[in-house]
């Protein structure tokens, strides 16, 4: 798998209804059980660079302007908060740098925007 090849494409859109369907759930879960959620179709480890590569590009279409980030509902099965790439791409691309922003708040819009069952 190649970043923006078919198969890259296709784990975009199962890793997104993964996510849309932990959302709408009102759970959280780590990298590996999103890694296992998409297998064995798409192999995409959960330490891995194409998790990364994933997760930015499920924000990237999942989220515009100030809606919330969807991967902000995975965290690491150690630290039960998301990995540093989360927080970088909060703040690089997100533009999430209010003083009292946090990923517990990002999770819980991200609840709330997908508690409504008329959404995707």
């Amino acid at each position: 798998m190649k970043h923006g090849d078919a198969d890259y494409l296709a784990a975009l859109e199962a890793m997104m209804e993964v996510l849309r369907a932990w959302a709408q759930e009102g759970r959280t879960d780590t990298y590996k059980a999103l890694s296992e959620a998409v297998a064995p179709e798409h192999r995409v480890h959960y330490h891995g660079r194409m998790m990364s590569l994933l997760l930015a590009d499920v924000c990237r279409r999942d989220s515009s302007g100030r809606d919330p980030m969807l991967s902000a509902l995975v965290v690491n099965g150690s630290t039960g908060k998301p990995s540093g790439q989360f927080f970088e791409l909060a703040v690089t691309e997100f533009r999430r740098r209010d003083a009292d922003w946090t990923w517990e708040r990002e999770r819980d819009a991200v609840f709330d925007r997908y508690s409504d069952p008329v959404l995707p």
